[in-house]
C-alpha cells in the first residue's frame, strides 16, 4: 500500500511527502494494522531495476514548505525522513546496503509481513523432517519494536554456530534474554537429550530459578555449587581437583612471577607426585621412588660440604637439613612406612656431624658416600627424567613437603635468597590448603583422571544432562577465575582431540555470565593466555561455543568481543562502554547508540549472523524468569513481616 513519495535524495538518507489520503499513523492492510508514523518503523521503495529497497523511519517533521496543491497527489504537510537499510532483489533475497537508488518521486510503501519474513529468512518451514525426526531451524526472540508486534524468529543455527554476545547495564534484562533463548530451545520436541551441551558459570545465582517449574522438567539439568558437602536445594557438590591445574593455572592462582617462583613451583609439583608415588604404589614403585629420595638427600649433603664455609658452618647447616628432611617423611605416615631403611641411613648422617675443634675431619663426607653407593643412580635418574604430566592424579597434602625439600635444595645450593623471593607464593600455597572457600579444589570425590571429571560433569542420574549450571556466586574473583578458566580449557582440550565428523557432533557452549570478572580487557588478569580468548579464536572448528554476558563490555578482553558475530544489546548509559562497543562493531551508527540508551528493561537491539539487519525488539520474558529482580524497597521498608 502506497503512502507517500520521495521528494528529497542523498546517499544516507530520503525524505518522503506523505499523502494527503493517509491519514494518522497507521493502515489497514488484509486485515493486519501497519504503523508506519513511528520513529524506527519501516517503509519500502521500488528502484529503476525492480529492486524493493527498504528503509527505516528516522525523523518524522511537518514541512514548512507546504502549498495547498503539488503535482503528483502530494497534499499533505507531513514528512518522514528514511535512512536505506537494504535490498531485497528479485530473487527475494535480502542483503544489506543499497546499489541502485530510487528516482525523485517514487512511490512510498508499506514494508508487510511477507515482506519481513523475506527480509529476516523466516518464509522457510520452521522445521524439516530427516530420517523421521523433526528437525527445527528457529526460535522465537521476541517481537519487533520497528514494525510493531511482529514476532521476530532467529535461525537456530545462525545464533548457535559462531560465538554471540549479550550486553547491557545491570538490570536491563540480559538475564532474562539468555534464560528465555536455552528455555525455547529446550522446550522444542525431539530435542536431543545427547545432542547439545550448554554450561553456564552462573556467576550471580539466578539461573537455577528459571529452570525449576513445570514448563522445564523435559530439560535435564545438573546443579552444581562449590564447597558443599552434600545436596543442598537442588545443589550438588562441585569439586575441581587440584591436580587439574596445568602449571600456568598454578602460577596463576599462586600469583607466581616467571623468572623466579614459576620454575620452583614445576619442580614442587613433580616432588608432589613423587611423594606420592611413594606412599600409594606397589612395593617396586616405592622402593624406586625410596632410592630416588635417598638419591637427592645425598646430593643435598654434597652441595652443602662444597660450599666455602667453615666446617662448624657446613655441618651445622647438613645437620639442620637432615632434621628438616625427617620431619618431611614423618609428616606423612605412609611415606614414613615406605621409607624405614632411608630413615635408618639419614640418621647415621645425623651422627656423622660431629665437630671435634672446629672439624669434621670428613666424617659426614664419608657417611655420604656410603649411604650413596646405596643408590641405583640410573634408577634415580629415571625418576628425574619422568614428568608429571598434566592431569595425573597427586595428593595435595605433599605440595607443602615438596616445596620444603626444594628450600632445602636451594638453601645447600647457598642461594639463601629463595625463601623471600618465594614467600608470596608460598603464603598462597598456605590460602589453599587452609581455607575452606578452596576446598572443592583439594578434595577430588573419586575423580582420578581428566576423562573421569568430564565425564561425571555432564551426568544427571546415570543421564547425559542437557544444561549444566554452576552456582559460582560465593567465590572471591581469583578462585572464579581458577574455576573457569580450568573446566573451559579441560573441556576445550577434550574437544580439541576429535578429528574428522566428530569434530561437528555433540557441540558445547559455554554461557560466561558476567564475563568482564574474568575475561578481561588488559592483562590484569591471572592468567598470562586467558583460555577464553583462544576458545574465541579457535572454538569454531571444534563446535565449541561461546556466549558472553556481561554489563562492562568496556573491560572485556578486545579479542573475545571481536570474535562474537551476533550481538544482542540492552540498554547501556555508560559512555565509555558505547564508545567501545562502537570501535569493536562494524557498521554501528549514531541511530543505534540512541537505541540502545533509551532502551526499557527488556528491550534489545540485536544484530549480525543471526539476523539479516539489525533490529529493535522486546524479548520474549522468560517463564519462570531468573532471579535477577531489583528489591522493593518500600515493599521492604513499610511491610510488616
Amino acid at each position: 500500500m502506497k503512502i507517500g513519495k520521495i521528494i528529497s535524495i542523498n546517499y544516507s538518507q530520503l525524505k518522503v511527502k506523505i499523502s494527503s489520503e493517509i491519514r494518522g499513523s497507521s493502515v489497514n492492510l488484509h486485515g493486519n494494522i501497519y504503523y508506519f508514523g513511528n520513529i524506527g518503523s519501516y517503509l519500502k521503495i521500488t528502484n529503476a531495476v525492480e529492486e524493493i529497497i527498504i528503509c527505516e523511519v528516522v525523523s518524522i517533521f511537518d514541512s514548512d514548505l507546504h502549498q495547498e496543491k503539488l503535482s503528483f497527489d502530494v497534499e499533505s504537510n507531513r514528512e518522514l525522513l528514511l535512512k536505506p537499510i537494504g535490498t531485497i532483489n528479485k530473487e527475494d533475497e535480502f542483503a544489506l546496503g543499497v546499489g541502485v537508488f530510487p528516482s525523485l518521486y517514487s512511490d512510498v510503501s508499506i514494508v508487510t509481513f511477507k515482506d519481513m519474513r523475506l527480509i529476516l529468512r523466516t518464509n522457510t518451514n520452521e522445521s524439516v523432517q530427516t530420517e523421521g525426526n523433526q528437525i527445527h531451524q528457529s526460535f522465537s526472540l521476541g517481537v519487533s519494536k520497528n514494525l510493531i508486534n511482529y514476532p521476530i524468529d532467529v535461525s537456530i543455527d545462525s545464533f548457535f554456530n559462531i560465538h554471540s554476545a549479550v550486553l547491557g547495564n545491570s538490570g536491563s534484562g540480559k538475564s532474562n534474554t539468555i534464560a528465555h533463548i536455552i528455555q525455547e530451545i529446550h522446550k522444542k520436541e525431539n530435542h536431543s537429550a545427547t545432542g547439545s551441551r550448554v554450561l553456564i558459570f552462573d556467576v550471580n545465582g539466578e539461573y537455577n530459578q528459571a529452570f525449576l517449574n513445570d514448563k522445564n522438567t523435559n530439560i535435564l539439568i545438573k546443579y552444581y555449587k562449590p564447597n558443599i558437602k552434600e545436596e543442598v536445594d537442588g545443589y550438588s557438590p562441585f569439586y575441581l581437583p587440584h591436580f587439574l591445574l596445568s602449571l600456568d593455572e598454578w602460577s596463576a592462582f599462586l600469583l607466581a612471577t616467571d623468572a623466579t617462583q614459576r620454575p620452583f613451583w614445576d619442580k614442587v609439583l613433580q616432588e608432589s607426585y613423587r611423594f606420592y608415588k611413594i606412599g600409594t604404589t606397589s612395593n617396586e614403585e616405592k622402593n624406586k621412588f625410596v632410592n630416588y629420595l635417598r638419591y637427592r638427600i645425598c646430593n643435598l649433603i654434597f652441595s652443602t660440604l662444597r660450599q666455602a664455609d667453615s666446617d662448624t658452618a657446613r655441618i651445622t647447616t647438613a645437620a639442620s637439613i637432615l632434621g628438616s628432611i625427617i620431619s618431611i617423611i614423618k609428616s606423612n605416615s605412609t611415606i614414613e612406612s615406605a621409607s624405614s631403611d632411608l630413615l635408618e641411613d639419614i640418621g647415621n648422617l645425623q651422627t656423622a656431624c660431629t665437630i671435634t675443634y672446629g672439624e669434621n675431619k670428613d666424617k659426614l663426607k664419608q657417611a655420604t658416600e656410603a649411604v650413596f653407593e646405596k643408590t641405583d643412580n640410573a634408577q634415580a635418574q629415571e625418576v628425574i627424567n619422568s614428568k608429571i604430566k598434566n592431569g595425573e592424579f597427586f595428593d595435595h597434602r605433599f605440595l607443602k613437603i615438596a616445596a620444603e625439600l626444594i628450600l632445602l635444595e636451594e638453601d645447600a645450593r647457598g642461594n639463601r635468597q629463595i625463601r623471600g623471593y618465594t614467600a608470596t607464593m608460598l603464603t598462597r600455597l598456605d590460602y589453599f590448603l587452609d581455607n575452606p572457600d578452596c576446598e572443592f579444589m583439594r578434595e577430588s570425590n573419586g575423580i582420578d583422571s581428566v576423562k573421569k571429571y568430564i565425564a561425571e560433569l555432564w551426568v544427571n542420574e546415570q543421564e547425559n544432562s542437557q544444561l549444566v549450571i554452576i552456582d559460582t556466586s560465593e567465590l572471591s574473583p581469583d578462585i572464579l577465575e581458577t574455576l573457569t578458566s580450568v573446566t573451559s580449557r579441560l573441556l576445550f582440550d577434550e574437544r580439541k582431540k576429535l578429528i574428522g565428523n566428530e569434530r561437528r557432533e555433540n557441540p558445547v557452549h559455554l554461557v560466561l555470565d558476567e564475563a568482564h570478572r574474568y575475561i578481561k580487557k588488559h592483562y590484569d588478569y591471572l592468567l598470562k593466555e586467558n583460555i577464553f580468548e583462544k576458545i574465541a579464536r579457535e572454538g569454531r572448528k571444534y563446535s565449541f561455543y561461546l556466549l558472553v554476558s556481561s554489563q562492562r563490555p568496556s573491560e572485556l578482553s578486545e579479542t573475545v568481543l571481536s570474535q562474537c558475530a551476533n550481538f544482542i544489546i540492552h540498554r547501556i548509559q555508560n559512555e565509555k562502554d558505547m564508545h567501545y562497543i562502537q570501535a569493536i562493531l562494524p557498521y554501528f551508527s549514531d541511530d543505534f547508540t540512541n537505541k540502545i540508551k533509551q532502551s526499557i528493561p527488556g528491550e534489545a537491539l540485536a544484530f549480525g549472523n543471526c539476523v539479516s539487519m539489525p533490529l529493535h525488539l522486546k524479548i520474549h520474558e522468560a517463564k519462570p524468569s531468573p532471579n535477577s529482580k531489583n528489591c522493593n524497597i518500600p515493599k521492604e521498608w513499610f511491610n510488616l513481616h
